[in-house]
């Protein structure tokens, strides 16, 4: 499967760069809700397709979340918290390790509960991140799970695919967003679509 023409790395306006990104953009999936506001590319629609899939295979489960939401721990006050605020103003539920573990829980336990309880994971690929998935953390081993299970989208926010494509190229291999093509408030819109049922 071929990565979201979004984290390809520019190739001076060849079929793989992004160039004529705002002409792309005139595409409304099937799932889109009708009071969405953001367009897509063919490419971010077919590739997000079999993410769909997953969700919709999962819908009649009870009691999960919609979303857990992978990221570095030196991003859950800035970029993960605003992606979080903006995924739960669209209605979406969140899985979030800075509001779902309490004081004295066990965190390791809690962060397996919350990805068997979530129908996707939004992997926040920050330089952060990036820096974090060598060292054996907490987030190396949600994404190892999360890889496993099929069931994620990366967001790039701050870096760039081929960064990624370094320092993991299985997550690289996946379909995602990017805030260097959509605003976080775009992209958080566009994972509601996704995951709306």
């Amino acid at each position: 499967m071929q990565f979201s023409s979004t984290f390809q790395p520019s190739s001076g306006g060849g079929a793989g760069s992004r160039a004529s990104v705002g002409s792309g953009k005139t595409s409304r999936p099937k799932w889109a809700r009708t009071s969405s506001t953001v367009w897509y590319t063919p490419a971010e629609v077919r590739e997000l397709e079999p993410v769909r899939e997953q969700i919709e295979a999962r819908a009649t489960v009870p009691d999960l979340r919609d979303v857990f939401l992978c990221h570095a721990w030196d991003d859950r006050q800035g970029a993960a918290k605003e992606l979080c605020d903006l995924l739960e103003a669209r209605g979406v539920k969140v899985w979030f390790s800075e509001k779902d573990i309490a004081l004295g829980e066990p965190f390791l336990r809690e962060i397996d509960r919350g990805l068997a309880k979530s129908r996707v994971g939004i992997v926040l690929v920050t330089p952060n991140f990036l820096k974090r998935i060598h060292g054996r953390s907490i987030a190396d081993k949600e994404l190892s799970v999360l890889l496993h299970g099929g069931k994620l989208v990366p967001v790039i926010h701050g870096t760039t695919f081929a960064e990624l494509n370094e320092e993991s190229p299985m997550l690289a291999s996946r379909n995602g967003l990017s805030t260097a093509e959509d605003s976080m408030a775009d992209v958080a819109t566009k994972l509601a679509d996704l995951v709306f049922v």
